[in-house]
């Protein structure tokens, strides 16, 4: 690709990134357009790890926070190149999230002169299976490089802050029977009929709403699948259900499947995939300047993003981007530009940098 030019325009630098189709296990040319032009500012120490790019300031000053996002989108539905129509930047990963990696690279450009030293985080594969998460190569490989007191992931939070994020737990909930021929139904025991326990329970459960640093974070526990049934003319013996519990960040993983075998006490549970969640850590004085800064009420986060990957070391983070999530993905992906501008107003006020 052409050279990516930091000092540009925030709009202008945010379509160069999207016009550079970076589909998830292909970043490659980004992450090395992005490499190039990081390493033209003299202030910056930049490391490369796969496809994840790591610029960071020695500035010799005493807090260090982290500004991160992923380079990568989910696949392309005709949605590129990117088109700039009245005061919205549509394209590709507009929103979900090079609006927000856009933002960090300006801010990186001009960081020899922050009021806090910085470590810039761009990432690889945030989109697809965790086990292929750039975040999660970094913290494998180099957990030094990611040693801070606070943390921002760019994700789009419609340019507001959202705190931590709820834990995600799946869980297979079995129900068993006796198969039978249905035309002598009453020789079997019919574990789908037996299921209507699990669901029983599901309907009577009360989801807690947990108050962590003035922020209620809701939990939820829902049936998301069910399956069961081998023939029309048998009597089930196996029922599965798949629950999903999104809970709060004062439960551990450990905790929350503790729980789970107490509200489907008497049925086989089988645990699924378990992302911690992240305590908000608006008690910091790097998120509580930050949050003075943007001027907002903070929000807490329903979902799961990599700040969980922060707090699991330590970094209490928050999400604070450009773009409406409810647009991510979306064949209409769009960034409005007042989100772009003012989350880098916002931004470069806190590392106290200057804004022209």
């Amino acid at each position: 690709m052409s050279h990516l030019d930091l000092t540009a325009d925030i709009v202008e630098l945010t379509a160069s990134l999207v016009d550079v189709s970076s589909v998830s296990h292909h970043e490659a040319v980004l992450a090395d357009s992005v490499e190039r032009a990081l390493r033209e500012f003299e202030h910056l120490d930049v490391a490369r790890i796969g496809n994840n790019v790591i610029a960071r300031t020695q500035l010799g000053l005493a807090e260090r926070v982290v500004i991160a996002g992923h380079l990568d989108t989910v696949p392309e539905a005709g949605n590129l190149p990117s088109r700039l129509v009245d005061d919205r930047l549509y394209g590709l990963g507009a929103c979900d999230m090079k609006g927000g990696v856009a933002v960090a690279l300006s801010l990186a450009a001009r960081s020899a002169h922050a009021t806090r030293e910085v470590t810039f985080v761009f990432y690889a594969t945030e989109e697809v299976e965790d086990q292929y998460n750039g975040l999660a190569e970094v913290l494998d490989e180099r957990p030094d490089l990611l040693k801070a007191d606070f943390a921002i992931l760019m994700e789009p939070s419609d340019a507001g802050v959202e705190a931590g994020c709820q834990g995600s737990l799946r869980v297979i909930v079995r129900s068993k029977g006796v198969r039978a021929h249905s035309a002598r139904s009453w020789v079997g025991e019919n574990a789908i009929h037996y299921a209507s326990e699990i669901l029983e329970r599901l309907i009577d459960y009360t989801p807690r709403t947990v108050g962590i640093d003035g922020l209620d974070y809701r939990e939820g526990l829902s049936a998301v699948r069910i399956e069961g049934g081998v023939a029309g003319n048998v009597i089930p013996d196996e029922c599965a259900v798949t629950v999903n519990y999104r809970y709060a960040p004062d439960r551990s993983p450990d905790e929350a499947v503790i729980h789970l075998r107490e509200v489907f006490a008497g049925f086989d549970l089988e645990v699924g995939d378990n992302a911690p969640p992240a305590l908000p850590g608006l008690d910091r004085p790097a998120a509580k300047a930050f949050v003075a800064a943007v001027g907002v009420t903070p929000r807490p986060k329903f979902g799961w993003t990599d700040v969980a990957r922060f707090s699991a070391i330590g970094v209490p983070a928050v999400n604070f981007g450009p773009g409406d999530p409810l647009v991510a993905h979306t064949v209409d992906e769009y960034v409005p530009i007042a989100h772009l501008r003012s989350t880098l107003a916002v931004m470069s006020a806190w590392l106290g940098l200057d804004q022209s």
